[in-house]
């Protein structure tokens, strides 16, 4: 999912204004990389408490 849409906003015209990147972009980068390390976390935690609640 986060590929595509990615690759949406990368082609979007309103990411580059001559050559340059916008805030459009920007924005959108944030939020990709925000929400893919929210998800990391949250399994990683998921995985370690789902381990532990098997050994005790």
């Amino acid at each position: 999912m986060w590929p595509r849409f990615a690759k949406a906003i990368w082609d979007d015209p309103r990411a580059w204004d001559g050559g340059s990147p916008t805030g459009f972009l920007w924005v959108h980068a944030v939020l990709i990389v925000s929400a893919l390390a929210i998800g990391t976390t949250v399994g990683v935690l998921g995985v370690k408490g789902w381990r532990r609640a098997r050994t005790d």
